[in-house]
């Protein structure tokens, strides 16, 4: 992780690792320079203008490249993968819109939540609960995020709808993804 993921992590009492949750030891956290290295070596098109950036600097270009905004801002809100006419069962949790663990506003969608959260909550100290996640099935609704703006900037920019199918485990879900990978390349 960089260290700026990382960051949050460290200031609480028990760390946890931001991808496994699992608790880890401060105090052994290593500098990868190894992959420092190849971050700053290696080039890429940004998505946008097809400027090649060096991996290190990709972030910082995306975020205040004007093509990428423009296509983020030409984004539909939801496309539905496949047309239907049949009713959505009224079973299924609902990971379209979210409450607002400050305030309560309601109907947001992942996009609205972060940015309501960033200009309305950037300076509250409150922890809690993801919507987001606790409406995952793999999420747990009485976990609260250390740092929970930090949370959604890092883990919410996309919407998981997109890349998850619900109906299979974690385990098909990756191989699914590796031979999606592999047949693209």
């Amino acid at each position: 992780f960089c260290g700026e993921c990382l960051q949050p992590c460290l200031q609480v009492p028990s760390p946890l690792c931001p991808l496994c949750r699992v608790p880890f030891d401060p105090k052994k956290v290593e500098k990868a320079s190894s992959v420092e290295k190849q971050l700053s070596s290696y080039k890429a098109p940004c998505r946008g203008c097809s400027k090649k950036v060096t991996l290190a600097k990709m972030r910082s270009h995306v975020s205040s490249c004007a093509k990428v905004q423009e296509q983020m801002a030409n984004c539909p809100k939801f496309v539905p993968v496949v047309r239907t006419s049949q009713p959505i069962p009224s079973n299924i949790p609902n990971r379209s819109t979210f409450v607002c663990p400050y305030c309560g506003a309601r109907n947001l969608d992942q996009q609205e939540l972060v940015k309501h959260c960033m200009e309305n909550h950037r300076n509250d100290p409150n922890k809690v609960v993801c919507p987001v996640c606790s409406a995952m099935p793999w999420g747990d609704p009485s976990y609260k995020s250390a740092n929970f703006l930090q949370h959604l900037l890092h883990r919410h920019k996309f919407s998981y709808d997109t890349f998850v199918d619900y109906n299979i485990d974690e385990e098909a879900a990756l191989q699914a993804a590796l031979a999606l990978s592999l047949s693209e390349n």
